[in-house]
């Protein structure tokens, strides 16, 4: 009697390991085959952000030559992150009288995190000059 109980405990217990092998395996095998189903619209995705980001570093670097811009394209010098230029007003002319930080966006693209913390210094008059001079043992 205590033979045959142990017996069916070990037969309930390999049925149970076999029950839990062949589910993970079709489980397994449905998410490849989902994976596989999903992997053209995720590369279809992925280039779409990509090209939509190249476009949008290129209109950033062609904004100056825009028809529109409201600076002149030889006053500006192009920086990238965190803001895209530094407009230096009168600098064709040798005489700096003002500098503008200008962001570049385009369609429904908002400021960044640090975008808009740079805006507030600037707005907040937290600009400084600073000069540095290199030491003459590395020039």
């Amino acid at each position: 009697m205590v033979l045959s109980n142990i017996f069916v405990i070990i037969l309930v217990v390999g049925c149970l390991i076999i029950g839990y092998l062949i589910g993970h395996a079709l489980g397994t095998f449905r998410r490849e085959k989902l994976w596989q189903q999903q992997l053209p619209e995720h590369r279809a995705d992925a280039i779409a952000r990509s090209r939509a980001v190249l476009a949008g570093q290129f209109s950033e670097q062609l904004a100056p030559y825009l028809p529109d811009f409201p600076f002149k394209p030889t006053e500006c010098k192009f920086i990238g992150k965190p803001v895209d230029f530094l407009v230096f007003h009168g600098l064709d002319e040798k005489n700096v009288t003002g500098v503008s930080f200008v962001e570049v966006k385009s369609g429904k693209s908002k400021l960044s995190g640090t975008e808009n913390s740079v805006k507030d210094a600037i707005l907040n008059g937290k600009v400084n000059w600073a000069e540095y001079r290199v030491p003459d043992k590395f020039k």
